[in-house]
């Protein structure tokens, strides 16, 4: 896919790797419009601002007629918020279910239709290795990104036929807010994760593994279950 011929819209354009996603493409020519619930806080040149909050139907379906010339579709917007499964608060799960997976779902129900009415493009889902590897901490995070990533596997097949790719890019902790508490040598540079991205959309890939532990772990999700 062209991208410098492209109109991208970006769920959570406004910062972290959302922002980059951004930058990168309106510097290879994009149009990009940088959507956010206050797109006042929208600050790159060259984008447009777009309000979207990706668990309000209301909000997504005017941004679709806003964006009515997007190809390119990249539900980035997410949120962490630490909840277990079992002890966390069912409040928590449910936010990070309605965010995570229902937003993903939401705006591609509504943005297929525009992309595909315009010639066909691309939707690039921002995933996480949590998609794979379930970890009781991040227990909740980890079930809303699983259920991404099977949406992602699932609207490839139901999309194709309409001139649409559908990529997942899998990614382990990014130098974004969302882990400022890790420790920077666990982290990737999410400008670098942003060029992966846009060649991986560029080459039509299923899916995009942006670093090492990602790579591993997809590796070894043939492997026997551990029983610890």
């Amino acid at each position: 896919m062209d991208l410098s011929h492209a109109t991208a819209v970006i769920t959570g354009g406004n910062r972290g790797l959302g922002r980059h996603l951004a930058a990168q493409l309106t510097e290879r020519g994009a149009k990009v419009y940088a959507a956010a619930r206050r797109p006042e806080t929208i600050d790159l040149p060259g984008v447009v601002p777009l309000l979207l909050d990706v668990t309000d139907e209301h909000s997504i379906h005017a941004a679709a007629r806003i964006a009515s010339d997007a190809t390119i579709l990249v539900n980035n917007a997410g949120i962490f918020t630490g909840a277990t499964l079992v002890a966390g608060a069912t409040d928590a799960i449910r936010r990070e279910m309605e965010t995570n997976f229902y937003g993903p779902l939401a705006t591609t129900r509504a943005f297929a239709p525009v992309i595909a009415a315009n010639g066909g493009g691309a939707i690039l889902n921002i995933l996480s290795v949590l998609s794979w590897a379930h970890p009781a901490a991040a227990g909740s995070y980890s079930a809303s990104k699983a259920a991404a990533w099977a949406l992602t596997d699932a609207t490839r097949e139901e999309l194709a036929p309409h001139g649409i790719t559908v990529s997942g890019l899998y990614v382990g902790y990014m130098d974004t807010d969302m882990a400022e508490g890790v420790p920077a040598e666990m982290k990737s540079d999410p400008a670098e994760v942003a060029a992966q991205a846009l060649s991986g959309i560029e080459s039509g890939l299923p899916e995009i593994l942006a670093d090492a532990l990602t790579r591993q772990v997809k590796q070894a999700l043939s492997a026997a279950p551990s029983m610890a």
